[in-house]
């Protein structure tokens, strides 16, 4: 079972502390408010579907044999436009870095974290279109 306490800290300023002891900052904007000193509870939402589908590929590829040697997601999402304002598409795409990767590979990866294992993006598939975009690049080469 996941846990997490979130406290005010400051008017419309919160920390939160997980089960795991750890702790994260969320602000708002500051004419809801906030002072602008942390991400935004859905940016976190969303950072942490990208974290862990990040996760699940890098697992899958190195499971696969495959010299992966980095991995970056960036993710855009759009809102509903009345509340509640949930995510309605989401874009992640996936930089994958490593010594001959196979696309097949790669492609794999993304396809089982995103129909398999990564349980946030998979909620959020719920609400949200969920579009997989990728690309290979080799090392020691800029992307």
């Amino acid at each position: 079972m996941l846990k997490c306490t979130v406290r005010r800290h400051h008017d419309m300023s919160f920390i939160a502390e997980t089960g795991t002891g750890h702790m994260v900052a969320m602000d708002s904007a500051p004419e809801a408010g906030g002072r602008n000193l942390a991400p935004r509870p859905l940016e976190l939402l969303l950072a942490g579907a990208g974290g862990c589908t990040a996760f699940d590929v890098v697992s899958i590829l190195k499971k696969s044999r495959q010299a992966v040697v980095d991995c970056t997601v960036r993710l855009s999402a759009e809102r509903a436009e009345e509340e509640p304002k949930v995510f309605t598409r989401i874009d992640l795409h996936f930089v994958v870095t490593g010594r001959g990767l196979k696309s097949e590979a790669v492609e794999r990866a993304i396809r089982l974290s995103a129909e398999k294992y990564c349980s946030a993006s998979i909620m959020l598939g719920k609400t949200a279109q969920m579009n997989h975009t990728w690309e290979i690049v080799e090392a020691g080469k800029a992307a």
